[in-house]
């Protein structure tokens, strides 16, 4: 029999599995079955916010502050204190003394085996908690933020926060979620440990498991 519209319809929306569901499904161990250790995952975390950290706070000092070419008054004869310019530190108007500059360097460098392992151990942690949700299929025609609304709307009844992790670039996903709150998209190559924490609930498609078992996994 020919395929009706209804039924083409059906084949296009994504099929989920509940979160119930999904502690039974068999997942790889290398992704999934990696004890939690809590010293690593620290130690990674704030490394990443660290790196992540812009430094917008910015003093002038003397030799930054505009004017003071010229010496106020001469050097004796006055009965007042020598000076050689009004941009001094103790002038109203000078620069500043050890004021913070966005010269600092917060920087951390931690070792790619570490910040691999910590990942592995942020999403085994999520799949033992029942925050890990498994999407067979997850694609969109068109970039209708509803569809994806009420998808998460029937796994999040708490309205907590989500992370859709992708296979490859989508942009209909992208465009569609951006406009939920406390909702991201990112590619299953992309992934870290500071974002997997970051949000409750995890969903990811079938395909972004072998993306992710292929580059951390080593």
């Amino acid at each position: 029999m020919a395929e009706t519209q209804l039924d083409n319809q059906k084949k296009d929306k994504p099929k989920k599995i509940e979160k119930d569901e999904t502690k039974n499904m068999d997942l790889p161990d290398k992704v999934f079955g990696e004890d939690f250790n809590s010293d690593l995952v620290h130690q990674v975390v704030v490394s990443q916010m660290a790196n992540r950290r812009q430094v917008s706070a910015h003093t002038k000092d003397k030799g930054e502050v505009r004017g003071g070419g010229r010496k106020p008054w001469r050097q004796k004869g006055t009965g007042r204190a020598r000076v050689g310019s009004n941009r001094s530190p103790i002038w109203r108007g000078g620069g500043i003394t050890f004021g913070p500059t966005n010269k600092r360097n917060f920087k951390k460098i931690i070792p790619l085996k570490m910040r691999r392992k910590a990942l592995i151990m942020a999403l085994s942690q999520k799949a033992k908690n029942g925050l890990l949700i498994i999407l067979d299929e997850f694609k969109l025609d068109k970039p209708k933020t509803k569809e994806i609304a009420n998808l998460i709307a029937k796994q999040n009844k708490e309205k907590a926060s989500f992370l859709i992790v992708i296979p490859e670039k989508d942009e209909n996903i992208v465009r569609a979620a951006r406009n939920i709150p406390d909702t991201a998209v990112m590619q299953a190559k992309d992934l870290n440990c500071l974002d997997i924490l970051k949000y409750k609930y995890i969903m990811m498609a079938r395909p972004s498991i072998k993306v992710i078992e292929k580059t951390f996994v080593k």
